[in-house]
């Protein structure tokens, strides 16, 4: 049994609820981990001032954006490499494999190029003020953020194909490294060895003293959390590369699958285009409402800024869910087991309805000590916004958990631009359209907002439900895409003996 096979088996065959489950762990996991990097940022850059943290807040929008292109390409590999998984052919998931890190990495050349060039212009638009020393030090910071980028796109790869091929544990592995070499070193790029707070908490002082001593380094400020990031995020990159190419976890591309060409390429940017859309929209969409929310005013800002970063914590188990949906979606399909693909939505619905019936009882009744932990006080004009979001709100948790399981459904199919129109119309479009006309028109202020998201979190899932029913997204299921002419190249980028198996049935 080749390597495919058996790795199709654990998801195509027998029960679902635990494979599902088994996937899904580590990648909620590693969404939490993948916080801890901003946390960190955070936390050692506002020592240096407000300037300091005014810097990259400018900074990450664009960063954000960069993540959004880069994100939606790669998420292209994990629907090629699943569904040729689930259909056995492994000569196939190596050559995509190939073709997905080979554009992927002439993608990262060119905007790290060309973004290296605009980042002054890109910061100025964002409102920084160039000659101020904030402006300096957000494009400081983004110019070395844009130099590392082929570091930061070569690690969403290694995720994205790893999750494809259905090993989710590897990934959160090198995550749980990198995070923890970044906590590490975050603080000595940013503050150096003098005035470090960090040496005094280990007890280090004569240590931090003696490097000092020697080497003189005061830090590098904000820069330095940039350096560390890309880094932390480099050497695990680096790490990924060696497993992927010594064959260590079942997917082994050839030096010679890396050279990108026309019909591949143009089906991962067909799948992965959209997907870059929809992703690079949300960081749009948050901004509207932000701009909405402020005609109330500053104190509705602010709660809506603490009712987002509840939520998000919230859908961490959500988002973890959905990948791991659209893997073993992509898969199902691939194996020509549509009902059983329909059957993983169900399944993970329902696990995520019933934990956030739970969470949105919870955080309903508790919700005025929730927002203690997060705003420092369970009063206030601020207090009391956050809590009547948490009540309209936290209510909607469960279809959006619908929501999105089908949306991963969607995205493991190939049906990204289902999946892109969903979100641009129902669930942003929608959201700030109605949240304009409650806030504006309709005089309700703050609450309006509120029930425009409630709103389009429920109309998103109802739409979403009637797509999923009628079953059209299964029609773009990569199967019935044209064969590429490429059934060579992607032999030859495997064993002679997985080409001869594989030979004329390219998903």
């Amino acid at each position: 049994m080749s390597d495919a096979a058996a790795q199709s088996e654990r998801f195509t065959e027998g029960a679902l609820l635990w494979p599902l489950l088994t996937l899904a762990a580590p990648l909620v996991t590693t969404q939490l981990l993948q916080t801890v990097y901003n946390l960190t940022d955070t936390f050692w850059v506002l020592r240096l001032g407000n300037d300091a943290m005014a810097a990259l807040s400018y900074s990450w929008p664009v960063v954000f954006l960069l993540i959004s292109v880069g994100g939606g390409m790669t998420a292209a590999g994990t629907i090629l490499v699943s569904q040729n998984t689930g259909a056995e052919n492994e000569g196939r998931v190596n050559f995509v494999a190939g073709q997905t890190l080979g554009f992927v990495t002439l993608l990262s050349v060119v905007l790290s190029i060309a973004g290296f060039l605009l980042t002054p212009t890109l910061l100025s638009l964002l409102g920084s003020q160039p000659g101020t020393e904030v402006h300096v030090m957000a494009v400081s910071y983004t110019r070395i953020v844009f130099l590392g980028l082929w570091f930061m796109f070569g690690f969403f790869v290694f995720q994205a194909l790893l999750r494809g091929w259905g090993d989710t544990k590897t990934p959160m592995y090198l995550m749980t490294g990198s995070v923890a070499l970044n906590v590490v070193i975050d603080p000595v790029f940013i503050l150096g060895f003098t005035d470090n707070p960090l040496f005094g908490w280990l007890g280090l002082e004569s240590l931090a003293a003696w490097l000092y001593a020697h080497t003189g380094f005061e830090g590098m400020g904000v820069a330095g959390a940039a350096v560390a990031t890309v880094g932390s995020r480099g050497l695990a990159a680096l790490a990924g590369f060696w497993l992927l190419f010594s064959g260590r976890v079942g997917i082994t591309p050839s030096l010679s699958a890396l050279r990108p060409q026309l019909a591949p390429v143009r089906k991962i940017v067909r799948i992965g285009a959209p997907v870059s859309v929809e992703r690079s929209t949300q960081a749009l969409s948050v901004t509207l409402m932000t701009v909405l929310v402020a005609l109330v005013g500053d104190n509705a800002v602010a709660a809506y800024g603490v009712g987002s970063r509840f939520t998000t914590i919230v859908w961490l188990p959500m988002v973890g869910m959905a990948m791991a949906v659209e893997t073993v979606v992509g898969q199902n399909l691939g194996a020509g087991c549509r009902d059983r693909a329909k059957r993983v939505v169900y399944h993970a619905s329902a696990i995520l309805v019933g934990a956030f019936l739970v969470v949105s009882v919870v955080a309903t009744l508790y919700a005025r000590p929730i927002v203690g932990l997060f705003v420092g006080t369970s009063s206030g004009p601020v207090a009391d916004h956050v809590v009547t979001f948490i009540h309209i709100v936290a209510p909607t948790y469960a279809v959006m958990g619908v929501f999105h399981m089908m949306n991963g459904a969607f995205h493991g199919a190939g049906a990204t631009r289902l999946s892109m129109v969903l979100g641009l119309t129902t669930l942003w479009g929608f959201r700030a359209a109605l949240a304009g006309v409650l806030i504006t028109v309709a005089g309700l202020g703050a609450v309006g907002a509120w029930y425009g998201i409630a709103a389009s979190n429920a109309v998103s899932t109802l739409a979403a439900t009637v797509c999923f029913l009628h079953g059209g997204w299964l029609g773009d299921s990569l199967a019935t895409d044209e064969e590429e002419p490429a059934t060579a190249e992607a032999d030859a980028a495997s064993d002679a003996e997985s080409a001869v198996e594989d030979e004329g049935t390219a998903v």
